[in-house]
């Protein structure tokens, strides 16, 4: 697939569906990629943070970026994180992007080593120029710790192989001031990772977003793209709002530092779309946790239901 730039739409991040063992559920992975592909997604992100890329073994990584290409076989683009600590595992996770079909690589700053700005512009450069896909940059400081500062994107946007930022810093400020920076470079790809900033980051320049929760409900958040596009603000904005809502119902269900995995992987399972197990350490919902869980997610069901139908 000859990949289009700017990178637009919607690009849910897949989650990672395990069986028992911890091993990859190729048979939830296939119904996953193809409700996501019916629901009109403009592509797919896998190993990303929503997909506990941290939390897999290389073996599964390879496996689910083999898998994937096979499934979705060029219908969307399919993009790759390649985030690690060491680059010779972020490489071979790029090597085998390629090999088996994807469209592009994305990847966060490592995340145990302190580094600087300067460390940082040289480690993507490195990487991109030793990847033979495009590589899209991610900032999430929330996990890898260190920002990617905008002058240093602006440095990285220079090079022939990067080509977008996915920003998850959930920061406003930052979100404007990325904008504002790449107003006169159009053919660099923004993407915004909370789906909560998503009308207010296009609204703003971006070209999209990775949104969580588009591994549940792609319909939903394809529909509020195409209403934005198709300039019909208020439709989209009553879909934002729907969205804010399902964030703090399903997402925000129990106080955890891992409450939003928790609860979209229980979305999934009552989605009849996995078997909604997080790979160790994190846990899902306790017995308790998980019926009052249950309760929330038949309302919201309800009225997705309701707006997709309207």
């Amino acid at each position: 697939m000859s990949l289009a730039l700017p990178l637009k739409g919607i690009f849910p991040p897949l989650v990672t569906p395990l069986l028992p063992d911890f091993t990859l559920d190729s048979f939830s992975l296939k119904k996953i990629l193809q409700q996501i592909i019916d629901a009109g997604a403009h592509g797919v992100f896998i190993l990303g943070t929503t997909g506990e890329s941290s939390s897999l073994s290389q073996k599964i990584k390879i496996q689910l970026i083999r898998e994937t290409c096979k499934l979705v076989d060029g219908k969307i683009p399919v993009l790759v994180g390649i985030t690690d600590c060491a680059l010779g595992n972020s490489l071979e996770l790029a090597e085998m992007a390629k090999n088996y079909g994807a469209d592009a690589v994305v990847a966060a700053p490592p995340f145990y080593m302190n580094i600087s700005q300067e460390d940082l512009e040289k480690y993507y450069k490195d990487l991109a120029n030793r990847c033979d896909l495009p590589l899209v940059l991610y900032t999430i400081p929330s996990h890898a710790k260190t920002p990617i500062e905008i002058r240093t994107a602006q440095k990285l946007a220079a090079h022939p192989n990067i080509i977008g930022l996915k920003d998850s810093t959930g920061n406003p400020d930052y979100l404007r001031a990325l904008a504002a920076a790449f107003a006169s470079l159009p053919d660099f790809s923004l993407l915004v990772g909370p789906e909560e900033m998503l009308l207010e980051a296009m609204d703003l320049g971006f070209h999209g977003g990775v949104s969580g929760g588009a591994n549940a409900f792609p319909a939903l958040y394809v529909r509020c793209y195409e209403y934005y596009q198709n300039n019909e603000k208020a439709k989209a904005q009553e879909i934002q709002s729907l969205i804010h809502e399902l964030s703090r119902e399903l997402y925000q269900h129990v106080e955890h530092p891992s409450a939003y995995l928790k609860g979209l992987k229980e979305c999934m399972k009552l989605n009849h779309l996995s078997g909604g197990i997080l790979s160790p350490p994190l846990r899902g919902f306790s017995e308790e946790e998980r019926l009052s869980f249950h309760k929330k997610f038949e309302k919201v069901k309800l009225k997705i239901q309701r707006i997709l139908e309207s």
